[in-house]
């Protein structure tokens, strides 16, 4: 009888108003920078993500406890890679945009508890976000990711060099290089997305087409 791996056994799962708190105190423990920032989920914000789309909210469960979550929404960018900040595209944090007729999965936020990394928490909620994505037959996964290493090199480089030097492995960028493992390509640089120190509020625009996609439908 084999012996399930501690990554196995974390099971991915629909949140739900019950997980709430511990999905509030998980985002406090996963962006320290960025909640003493007060950059970070709120209970009404996630209420609301819960009421507009609940398919697109995940959360990662281990051993009873949440380790790992993701909320995502749809909508419709035009033109498709226009630049926008994360406020814009996730509806003033509510999901207020949320278009169910939309062609594009937003990727709002990953969070994943520094304790539980070597688990394959993050690549377990994207591969659910892809799921769903192919199951709603949406064209794309679009979202920005933070350069959360940037401001350490921002003296020395655009952030467009910076970019070309993590692809390149000069520079270790866990972000954008986990994002690229996972099959998504970087479009272009988005100033201003977010207020984050560690990245000087700058992301990339990433994107990943669903291989399923039917336009006919």
């Amino acid at each position: 009888m084999s012996i399930p791996s501690k990554r196995s056994s974390v099971v991915i799962r629909n949140m739900v108003l019950s997980d709430i708190p511990e999905v509030v105190e998980l985002q406090k423990a996963s962006f320290p920078v960025m909640a003493s920032e007060g950059v970070y989920w709120k209970p009404t914000q996630l209420k609301s993500h819960i009421k507009v789309f609940p398919e697109g909210q995940f959360i990662a469960e281990y051993k009873n406890k949440i380790i790992g979550s993701c909320s995502s929404l749809i909508i419709t960018l035009t033109p498709e890679y226009k630049e926008h900040t994360w406020k814009s595209a996730c509806g003033d944090s509510f999901f207020k945009n949320h278009d169910p007729k939309g062609d594009t999965l937003y990727g709002a936020d990953v969070s994943s508890h520094p304790d539980y990394r070597r688990l394959g928490v993050a690549t377990k909620l994207y591969d659910a976000r892809k799921q769903l994505a192919i199951k709603l037959n949406l064209r794309r996964i679009v979202a920005g990711g933070r350069l959360t290493n940037y401001s350490k090199y921002a003296k020395q480089m655009s952030p467009i060099e910076y970019v070309q030097k993590v692809k390149k492995h000069e520079i270790k960028e866990p972000v954008l290089l986990f994002q690229i493992r996972n099959k998504f390509r970087f479009i272009k640089i988005l100033p201003n997305y977010m207020n984050d120190p560690l990245s000087l509020n700058y992301a990339t625009f990433i994107e990943w087409k669903n291989p399923n996609f039917n336009e006919k439908l």
